[in-house]
């Protein structure tokens, strides 16, 4: 067993940090490499202002201002092992663990892990080591990026009360397929009252506002109503 101390014997030490609790900033924590239990320093403790008392069963970490109690640890054989239910979500910082498979997960952009046991298997990245991975274990960030929000609920009722009073038009383009006539862009215009579509070819994103006044002209005189508001994202027409 390696000791794990600042000296002569130095550890595969892989990080130096700090610990951050809720009244308490531990400095100087080791991070070592193998090492699956965690190790909470008698001594960083007490030179933080709390005692430390050892009894037969139990172990407590008093703080010497207020007398709280910090934590409590109960033994178990010959070891004093720290309950980590009782452990807030501000200092779960205390709990490491060394996964490395999940480490290499998250530095190559979360590949998916099959991916990344075929290029560990194969040795197509230098210095990546053999992976193992558990089953049936999520990574948190990906299963919150693979999530979708709920669609809103479709609505029966119509906002307007008369034709053109509310236009929507979307832009889009350029098509890597040249449209009949030598186009490349398409101008979709949805009125809300009845969702009759227009759609106007355009050959280049520029004409876009000469193309849109033309058009308004022509089915304010057809429709004998004059256009009150328009819809857009900013995709190429002016307001």
């Amino acid at each position: 067993m390696k000791r794990i101390k600042k000296g002569s014997i130095h550890p595969p030490l892989l990080n130096l940090g700090q610990i951050l609790t809720l009244t308490v900033i531990i400095k100087d924590v080791l991070l070592v490499d193998g090492l699956k239990h965690n190790l909470l320093s008698i001594s960083q403790m007490c030179d933080k202002g709390y005692n430390i008392t050892f009894e037969p069963n139990l172990c407590l970490i008093v703080d010497s201002k207020s007398s709280e109690i910090f934590l409590v640890c109960k033994r178990v054989n010959n070891v004093y092992m720290l309950n980590v239910s009782c452990i807030t979500s501000s200092m779960n910082c205390l709990i490491t663990r060394n996964d490395e498979s999940w480490f290499w997960h998250r530095r190559l952009a979360h590949i998916h892990t099959h991916h990344l046991f075929r290029i560990a298997a194969k040795e197509l990245v230098v210095g990546l080591p053999k992976l193992k991975f558990e089953r049936d274990r999520l990574c948190e960030a990906c299963q919150k990026g693979k999530q979708t929000k709920r669609t809103f609920k479709p609505l029966n009722e119509i906002s307007t009360s008369r034709p053109l009073k509310l236009l929507h038009i979307d832009l889009f383009g350029p098509s890597r397929t040249m449209i009949l006539g030598s186009n490349y862009y398409g101008l979709v215009i949805v009125v809300d009252y009845s969702r009759f579509t227009w759609t106007l070819f355009i050959t280049f994103k520029y004409e876009t506002y000469h193309v849109f006044k033309i058009f308004a002209k022509v089915i304010q005189n057809e429709k004998n109503y004059n256009i009150y508001s328009i819809k857009l994202d900013h995709g190429g027409v002016p307001e």
